[in-house]
């Protein structure tokens, strides 16, 4: 049996990774220290932790570690375990993304310029990485056509030229009517403007057209025209500021009330080749310090190419290890750079302020989103108000509710309540279901302006048929002591074998169809309820564990507590049972079962 006390004194004052497991033995957290003994004692002491350690923490069942020579080993340690396993408390960037650069592979005869996802060393050219895979599709796209070269994904020599020639998109190398020398020139001009060194190629062009011109060779010049129009269009998109170093990715980070926007962009020799955004939530309580470093680390671990510099808006605790990290992984220096004047900071500045205009979108977004809610579930009225509840317990014991808002389809948090159950004594979900929704929609009927505000236009229930007649009843009850209708149109929340959400019911068992942008919302308000419930449950639970008359009995300490707990759901419960079932608890003993079975029954 683990015993956490017991472990802790066994930690060495030295650097490691440990790792945090719930009790179905699932990886819940991993971090690095550079004292195992000291960092990972202060979680389990009385301290000053974020919401989100503190869940952690109640949720921990047993730890390991793996002690390393020095931190920077540990480091590169934490950032593998992060990536493979994921672990559900540690910052992630649960949309990672596998970004496409554009290939060119130079050693062969006749080059081609297409996408890929994976960097080889093959000796090829690689660009990127782009944004998504649209941006780099339309560049590789714009290239061929510009500078003809092949289109084919697979070269052969031919009997024949391809459509692609008699159109004027290809040189139609597989028939020899031109040479690897002059095809390597285009593929050479290629290269030049994707490494963003469009001066000397436009230059090159442009004395070549003058030339043509002059010799009346009017169709070459045309083609040489609409090549310098590309390598211009090329130029005008890619050109950010007057940066000179080449290679910087520039982080920036907008955050609100529910959530955090963290803007990246790409610079490649001095232009702006594309950029992205994540989204966080959870974390707001957590310093942005401290979120830049995690993200800096769940981003660049195991990328094939990294930058030469890393712009942030301030300097991070563990800069130079991340620094020793990156330049290990880059092989060569890898630095992070907090700028304090000039161009540099103002290209951060502009990463922050793109991130909050990206989140402000976002949530424009969603505002839509209740529009196409409104025809979806054919409502006579925009759902400005959604309420969304869902009842946790453990076999009856410790019945409670949760229930949360969504409000023009931004789910707010701080409107989230919690409800015990009063007037249910056994495990009757939709009768618990009945009981908290009359009790919140009352509150509202007599008084407006009170905690919960106005009445909802629609109400969520966390499961089927079942829950949505329970507050269908609910409502019922209320109209016919008012005398007047609520509006309120109700539909379920159905999940699946792996508790996923499925599908939204009506009352009728329809199904109902929806955008993806609707389900992802709804699936994220059922997460958000269902967190805000079992939250609650566990919270009342281990503060009722907490003092209980298994305390006094000698042998029985904090994690077997737990388990009997867990397995009866209460201390009466536990005095009911019999020897036999009480044995068979994990760690419990026939003796102990015998001296627990005594204590509590001359309790």
């Amino acid at each position: 049996m683990f015993n956490i006390e017991e472990e802790l004194k066994k930690l060495p004052n030295k650097p490691g990774v440990y790792i945090m497991h719930d009790k179905n033995d699932k990886i819940i957290y991993v971090g690095k220290a550079i004292s195992l003994k000291r960092r990972v004692t202060q979680y389990f002491r009385k301290n000053k932790k974020t919401q989100r350690i503190k869940n952690m923490v109640s949720l921990i069942d047993h730890f390991e570690y793996i002690v390393c020579d020095n931190e920077a080993e540990a480091l590169i340690l934490e950032c593998n375990l992060i990536k493979k396993n994921m672990p559900k408390f540690n910052v992630l960037l649960k949309d990672d993304k596998t970004y496409p650069y554009i290939k060119i592979n130079i050693k062969a005869d006749f080059p081609d310029v297409y996408m890929t996802r994976k960097i080889l060393n093959d000796g090829a050219k690689y660009f990127g990485p782009y944004p998504n895979s649209g941006a780099a599709k339309e560049m590789c796209e714009f290239i061929k056509s510009k500078f003809k070269i092949r289109q084919c994904k697979s070269f052969k020599y031919k009997d024949r030229p391809c459509l692609n020639y008699h159109i004027k998109r290809c040189l139609a190398p597989c028939m020899g009517y031109i040479t690897k020398e002059e095809y390597h020139k285009q593929i050479d001009k290629i290269i030049s403007i994707l490494e963003g060194k469009t001066d000397s190629v436009k230059k090159e062009l442009q004395e070549k057209m003058e030339i043509t011109s002059k010799n009346m060779e009017y169709e070459k010049a045309a083609e040489l025209r609409d090549q310098i129009s590309a390598v211009e269009r090329i130029s005008q998109r890619q050109k950010v500021s007057n940066i000179s170093e080449n290679d910087i990715d520039v982080i920036g980070l907008y955050r609100n009330e529910y959530e955090i926007c963290i803007e990246i962009f790409y610079i490649r020799n001095s232009k702006m080749i594309g950029r992205d955004h994540f989204f966080l939530k959870g974390l707001n309580d957590e310093d942005d310090k401290e979120i830049i470093s995690d993200f800096i680390k769940q981003y660049y671990v195991g990328r094939s190419f990294l930058p030469n510099k890393i712009m942030i808006k301030e300097d991070i605790e563990d800069r130079e290890l991340l620094e020793i990290w990156l330049t290990q992984m880059a092989e060569r220096k890898v630095e992070i750079k907090a700028p304090q004047k000039g161009e540099k900071l103002k290209l951060v500045e502009m990463a922050e302020n793109n991130a909050e205009i990206t989140l402000k979108n976002k949530q424009k977004s969603n505002q839509h989103i209740i529009v196409d809610m409104k025809e979806a579930l054919n409502l006579e009225r925009l759902p400005r108000r959604i309420e969304c509840f869902d009842i946790s317990n453990i076999a009856g014991t410790y019945m409670v509710a949760g229930m949360c808002v969504m409000i023009d389809g931004v789910i707010k948090k701080n409107l989230s309540r919690r409800f015990k159950i009063k007037t249910v004594f056994e495990q009757d979900d939709p009768r618990c279901m009945e009981e908290v929704v009359e009790r919140r929609l009352k509150h509202s009927i007599d008084k407006e302006d009170n905690g919960f505000g106005r009445l909802p236009d629609v109400i969520f229930a966390d499961g089927g048929i079942t829950q949505i007649r329970a507050i269908l009843k609910a409502i019922h009850n209320l109209e016919t002591k008012s005398g007047k209708s609520l509006g309120i149109k109700v539909f379920g929340m159905v999940k699946n074998d792996k508790h996923r959400t499925r599908a939204l019911i009506d009352e009728n068992k329809n199904e109902i169809e929806v955008s993806e942008d609707i389900f992802n919302l709804i699936t994220q308000f059922q997460d958000t309820v269902h967190d805000t419930a079992i939250g609650y449950h566990k919270f009342l639970r281990d503060k009722s564990m907490s003092k209980s008359a298994l305390d006094n009995i000698k042998g029985i300490g904090t994690t077997k507590k737990a388990l009997l707990l867990k397995k009866f759901g209460s201390v009466q419960k536990i005095k009911e049972a019999d020897v036999e079932e009480i044995n068979k608890v994990k760690g419990i003993n026939e003796e102990l079962a015998r001296k627990i079975k005594h204590e509590l029954s001359n309790n």
